[in-house]
């Protein structure tokens, strides 16, 4: 009877495994079934944009790009699914945002150095840079507009300034040329719509890739790239869903626009495979 003990312990473990297995495979099944979001279509990316990091929209079928690697802005053409132009704006860097307001282009650093690039598309664009509250211990990776207040917002994707359970979400007046004294909006690593989220380190329970706003309700759009999410709160700051990407669709979401209409774009990084724009439709309205 010694001689069944181990063979017997082995054959539980391997039962316990393959229980295991089956149940994750169940649940991915039912995630894949069930998706809150339907993908309309997705674009491959040529291998200079494969390490995109923001996109922003521009109007006409074309968004603006940029990658972590290189100063520069790539205007991507949806329907000739390719890159009709290029525009250096900066030397090498990290850069992780972006967001067009008219003939301006603002480019967010990972260190929290804001680019702003005045007539971009032209031969001789005027570039001027504002150095936010935020360093490279933050790791930025976000920018939008927010047309209806006329400001920027961004946050940090690591460290938060002040707390270990808050982001704040901050506001650049786009007119004034300065940082807003606060936005009133953040995001709390303890809200209840985080709980099947959370981090032993709470600061990595959400780690903002990018940001945007739907124009059609205001309501602000978080992407998570490192463990593919998305959330979204109302124009108040309050959570109203935080929900899975599948890695199929998202292998690493780092860029989020919205068109005027309310249409959704989200870029991911290229892991072995093309980076990709994919245009999203959520089945909730937000």
């Amino acid at each position: 009877m010694k001689t069944l003990k181990y063979p017997i312990r082995f054959l539980f473990i391997l039962l316990g495994l393959f229980s295991l297995f089956s149940f994750c495979k169940m649940k991915s099944e039912e995630f894949k079934k069930n998706k809150p979001y339907r993908v309309i279509k997705t674009w491959e990316l040529p291998d200079e944009l494969d390490e995109i990091s923001g996109i922003s929209w521009l109007g006409a079928n074309q968004v603006a790009a940029i990658e972590d690697e290189n100063g520069l802005i790539f205007i991507y053409d949806l329907k000739q699914s390719e890159v009709v132009s290029t525009l250096e704006f900066a030397d090498d860097g990290d850069y992780e945002g972006v967001a067009v307001v008219e003939n301006t282009a603002y480019v967010m650093r990972s260190d929290g150095l804001l680019f702003e690039i005045t007539n971009y598309t032209s031969d001789n664009p005027e570039v001027k840079t504002y150095q936010t509250p935020l360093d490279d211990d933050n790791n930025v990776e976000s920018l939008t507009y927010d047309g209806a207040h006329k400001r920027l917002l961004f946050m940090a994707k690591d460290e938060g300034k002040d707390s270990e359970t808050e982001k704040e979400i901050y506001a650049f007046d786009v007119v004034a040329k300065k940082l807003l004294p606060f936005s009133k909006l953040k995001l709390d690593m303890e809200d209840k719509a985080l709980k099947d989220f959370e981090k032993k380190k709470e600061k990595r329970t959400f780690r903002p890739s990018d940001i945007a706003v739907n124009p059609k309700t205001g309501a602000i759009y978080i992407l998570e790239g490192a463990d593919p999410k998305l959330l979204i709160m109302d124009k108040s700051g309050a959570v109203k869903t935080v929900f899975e990407l599948d890695k199929d669709d998202f292998p690493q979401p780092e860029g989020i626009t919205f068109t005027p209409e309310g249409r959704l774009f989200i870029s991911n990084e290229g892991h072995g495979e093309p980076a990709t724009i994919v245009e999203v439709a959520l089945k909730n309205s937000f």
